[in-house]
């Protein structure tokens, strides 16, 4: 499969394709909720939640390796820190791609700064910021395709 660079205009040019009307081919997420939860994930990776590990210790390394792969994230996939019917915190989608913006280039000035860093996700562990960068990869381009728009 084919995701999307992790790279802030690749991504926003993406995401200002999205009609702020569409409606998701799966989910309950609006498209304007939708990027606002890629803007969760990005602070997230910047260890801004006090989230718990949702899987023992023992499954890290099988679930890493599972980001590091080709294979798709689910659809409908449930992650119990990440409601799906959170409130709508901007005034509209630009201005929520513009939060997105923000925090991800927060996110490289974190890691930037601090090479060694790792943040905890829920269900993959402590990761550094090459795995990030793929999570991030694999979570925007599964939402983009939420919304029809494939990344090449």
């Amino acid at each position: 499969m084919t995701y999307i660079s992790a790279d802030l205009n690749t991504i926003r040019d993406h995401l200002k394709k999205i009609d702020s009307k569409s409606t998701p081919l799966w989910g309950i997420m609006s498209p304007q909720r939708m990027i606002e939860h890629l803007t969760d994930a990005i602070n997230l990776s910047r260890g801004k939640h006090d989230f718990k590990l949702e899987l023992k210790e023992e499954h890290v390394p099988k679930a890493q390796a599972f980001l590091i792969s080709d294979h798709p994230l689910p659809k409908n996939f449930k992650a119990t820190f990440a409601p799906e019917n959170a409130l709508i915190r901007n005034n509209n989608i630009t201005e929520a791609i513009l939060e997105f913006e923000k925090s991800w280039k927060r996110f490289i000035a974190d890691y930037t700064a601090n090479p060694e860093k790792k943040s905890l996700h829920p269900n993959f562990g402590a990761l550094d910021f090459e795995l990030w960068k793929r999570l991030h990869s694999k979570h925007v381009t599964h939402h983009l395709a939420q919304f029809g728009i494939q990344c090449q």
